[in-house]
């Protein structure tokens, strides 16, 4: 097979109930039990392989070896989601009737708003789709398969149960297999299981109560050869695999987000409002004036005066400005909305193996028996690693790495003599150098275990010390210290002899035990930092992984993180989901997860309330990526975890991350701004035409007012994702809260009406606009008026702070909203007043309304700052 990597194609995993976890199927299972001679005939198969007759039988009736593919969305279904959304219907349906009635001037703005909104999403969408194509592989992939008695290679998606394949180091495991045959064999499981160590695979039959991806004569589609070779039968191919009994939710739509919720809430909210606002208006006035299609169109206006349907467009705006000004800091966002929810996010799941770690694994320590540091331990190491002729390791290549080692160590004056391979029942492998005094010197290498068995003596102090019983006990409590502290530890021995020509697995025997050399995938350089620059803004972090919990400790403790009592995935297995959510709370570190365990932690986080982020690189991060909130992976990420994510992150620093929760927080804050004056400035509203509705003898503003007020208001909001956002504003985080909105609009809304009133009164009393022949004046003081105070409180609305004093807005919304209100002021004597229904005011209006915009800024900023010292918004 090719030796190629990271090419799967995504795989999500399928809803569970509570404590299933993916399993090896019964064939398999049963296969692992079996001999491979028994497994063969079970299969109806032999080592010669399948007849490409029986091979195209089995395809027909097992399907291609393939998962499903996302192929992300046509153009037309992002076109039906931009046009299926509660306030595009709306509005759609408002401009219908108007246009029906003979209102041409109405349906058209309201068709405008249609157009700009439905447009804005989908260019948006479409963009952020295509960014997602483009990161799938198309690589295609073969595998050696043994076919009428000869090996070739065919196309991954072509095998078949019985097919019997060539293993070799670089290949991809094509399918889920049984080994019958294997030579030194080495998988890399860590796409799986989050182990960045190579596991020993061999093709003895054994009892199966390990848990799946820990039986030793079974290899995973999704996993890869370290070194040695193997012949192998395919068991499982296709959705049958391990990786295929979680893969049938592929094309599963992702869970909604807290973004999402909390929009669709805010939007059936404000619907809600109108549908019991609307037929309200429409009676009262129809009652009240006699004239019911008066009545009627005033109605429609009113219901698209409520609708804030400019929700879409600035909602995508805001994220799309986000996701370009993290695109220059090398942030790649795949899903718009997960900008917001990556500044919303409380809870951070990592994974550990290369996203908190390098994914590389280093020589940590050479020390003698006492855990010392000794130079001559990894001289030795060094000797052995270098003059071995098989495929080097990992761990060989970590040790070769030192290369300061070869001259103080004089590695070329050694000449090698000799070589005795490893193999799995001894766990260790030698090699025979002569010393520059001629003196021929056998290292060996092994599990410390196995060197301990031939070991009796051991080197203290530079002195060669007998290995008694008492003393062996001491020296296993020392090696074990470093496996306990998460170290990959071999031992090594040696022995001097006087020359021979050659060697066997005899002469390791009379052993001297020399010291260990303890291996470790080391923390990324800008991990501790990161984690510290999460605390500080209010991110608890969590670490998910599928590595033992011993190195997964020493990797916490290394970043900053206190690992506490650590939950592992057997114990997740037995938990219900509400044991499970009580757990998460108070846990740090998950250890030995299986995917769909980070799957059900994830949830339980979410159930709890938690904004969550997932970030992870492997396959068996998956199905967790996608059931977070915001799913993030890291440039070096196998395929589907770069799928799978919402974010990817190109720079392998994870202080990118600081960069990223920041600009999410500034677009919510600037998302909530619009939130809050849409909300508050149709709650107000609600209250001031109601109230009017029911004593005027007219409408209060014509239906084309109405119109026009909002779309110069909708106006002045438009440069809203430009504005700056306050340094306090984003410092924690700010999930979606419909409760603050709630608050904000009860409190905040009626401050409109109370001036909204104010100018009823002065438009009745003092101009005396008391009769329908006197309705263009009280509808134009109305007009300006609501217009003015509408787009002024935006800068009162848009920060915590004073506005205009100890915090501005962006120049863009400044001068929108100088614009807009010069607008206003202005129409009632342009050549549009006539067509506009509007009259010129009188001098006196002016100086009242300046009084009652000063009183309306002062209290609105009064109701702002008592609701802030309660901490209601």
């Amino acid at each position: 097979m090719r030796p190629i990597f990271n090419i799967l194609p995504k795989f999500l995993f399928p809803e569970r109930h509570p404590g299933q976890t993916s399993a090896l199927s019964e064939q398999l299972l049963k296969a692992a039990r079996q001999e491979p001679a028994t497994v063969l005939a079970d299969l109806r198969s032999q080592l010669g392989g399948l007849t490409s007759e029986e091979a195209e039988q089995r395809l027909e009736q097992h399907g291609q070896n393939a998962l499903a593919r996302d192929e992300g969305h046509g153009r037309l279904v992002l076109l039906r989601r931009a046009l299926l959304n509660p306030l595009v219907i709306l509005l759609s349906i408002l401009a219908t009737v108007s246009a029906l009635t003979g209102d041409v001037r109405a349906a058209i703005v309201m068709v405008l708003m249609v157009v700009l909104g439905v447009s804005l999403r989908f260019v948006q969408e479409a963009r952020a789709d295509s960014a997602a194509k483009q990161l799938r592989a198309m690589i295609k992939v073969t595998a050696t398969v043994v076919r009428d008695g000869r090996p070739r290679e065919v196309p991954l998606a072509e095998l078949v149960p019985g097919d019997v394949v060539s293993l070799a180091a670089g290949d991809m495991i094509p399918a889920d297999v049984r080994l019958l045959a294997t030579k030194d064999l080495f998988i890399i499981q860590a796409s799986l299981t989050g182990e960045s160590m190579p596991v020993e695979k061999f093709d003895a039959a054994e009892p199966t109560t390990a848990s799946a991806l820990e039986v030793k004569n079974t290899c995973f589609l999704g996993t890869s050869v370290e070194s040695g070779s193997a012949t192998a039968v395919v068991v499982a191919t296709g959705e049958a695999t391990y990786l295929g009994s979680v893969a049938r939710a592929v094309m599963a739509e992702p869970a909604q987000t807290a973004f999402d919720k909390g929009v669709s809430r805010f939007t059936w909210l404000m619907i809600r409002f109108i549908a019991v606002m609307v037929p309200l208006v429409f009676v009262l006035n129809g009652w009240n004036k006699g004239n019911w299609r008066e009545a009627f169109f005033f109605a429609l206006a009113v219901a698209v005066g409520m609708t804030p349907e400019m929700l879409p467009m600035i909602v995508t705006v805001c994220l799309t400005k986000g996701a370009m000004l993290m695109a220059k800091k090398k942030v790649i966002v795949k899903r718009l909305h997960s900008i917001q929810n990556i500044g919303a996010m409380d809870v951070l799941c990592t994974d550990k193996t290369g996203t908190l770690t390098a994914d590389q694994v280093v020589l940590e320590k050479y020390c003698d028996v006492q855990l010392e540091e000794d130079d001559e331990v990894l001289g030795m190491g060094y000797l052995n690693s270098h003059f071995q002729t098989g495929l080097k390791n990992v761990l060989d290549r970590a040790i070769l790495a030192h290369t300061e080692i070869r001259e103080q160590f004089q590695v070329p004056a050694h000449r090698k003599v000799d070589e005795i391979p490893f193999d799995f029942s001894r766990r260790l492998m030698s090699v025979v150098v002569a010393l520059p005094d001629g003196t021929h010197r056998l290292i060996c290498k092994g599990a410390p275990e196995e060197i301990f068995k031939r070991c009796p003596y051991f080197m203290y102090e530079g002195e060669k010390m007998p290995m008694e019983h008492v003393l062996l006990e001491d020296l296993r409590i020392e090696y074990e210290k470093l496996s306990a502290d998460g170290f990959r530890v071999l031992a090594i021995a040696y022995r001097d002899f006087q020359g021979k020509e050659t060697y066997s697995k005899a002469d390791e025997s009379d052993l001297v035990l020399r010291g260990y050399v303890a291996f470790f995938d080391p923390p990324k350089d800008s991990t501790r930092p990161a984690i510290q620059a999460l605390r500080q803004h209010g991110v608890t972090v969590k670490v998910l992984t599928g590595d033992n919990e011993a190195v997964s400790k020493k990797v916490c403790r290394d970043v900053g993180i206190d690992p506490g009592q650590v939950i592992l995935g057997a114990h997740v297995e037995a938990m219900s989901d509400a044991e499970l959510e009580a757990a998460v709370e108070g846990a740090t570190l998950f250890a030995r997860l299986a995917p769909a365990h980070k799957q059900r932690v994830v949830a339980a986080l979410r159930r709890k309330g938690h904004v969550v982020g997932f970030l992870g690189d492997g396959i068996n991060d998956a199905p967790a990526l996608r059931a977070a909130d915001v799913g993030i992976s890291v440039d070096s990420a196998a395929d589907i975890a770069k799928e799978s994510a919402d974010l990817i992150l190109l720079e392998k620093s994870l202080l990118v991350l600081e960069e990223g929760i920041l600009e999410g927080r500034k677009v919510f804050a600037n998302i909530l701004k619009y939130i809050r004056m849409g909300a508050s400035s149709s709650f107000g509203n609600m209250f001031s035409v109601v109230g009017a509705s029911a004593f005027l003898p007219f409408v209060p503003m014509a239906p084309i007012q109405i119109l026009t007020n909002n779309l110069l208001y909708d106006f002045s909001q438009v440069p809203i994702p430009t504005d700056a956002v306050d340094a306090e504003q984003i410092t924690r985080p700010r999930p979606w809260s419909m409760k603050e909105i709630t608050k904000f609009i009860l409190f905040i809304g009626p401050c409109s009406s109370i001036f909204d009133y104010t100018t009823y009164l002065v438009m009745w009393f003092i101009f005396k606009a008391t009769t329908a022949a006197d309705a263009s004046l009280f509808q134009t003081g109305w007009f300006i008026e609501s217009l003015l105070t509408q787009t002024l409180i935006i800068h009162v609305i848009r920060t915590n702070k004073l506005p205009f004093i100890q915090s501005r807005a962006s120049w863009q919304l400044t001068l929108t909203s100088l614009a807009v209100m010069a607008i206003g002021v202005w129409l009632p004597f342009s050549p549009f007043a006539s067509a506009l229904g509007f009259t010129a005011m009188p001098p006196l209006y002016w100086p009242l309304l300046l009084v009652t915009l000063s009183l309306y800024v002062l209290v609105t900023q009064s109701v702002k700052t008592w609701l802030l010292k309660k901490a209601w918004i």
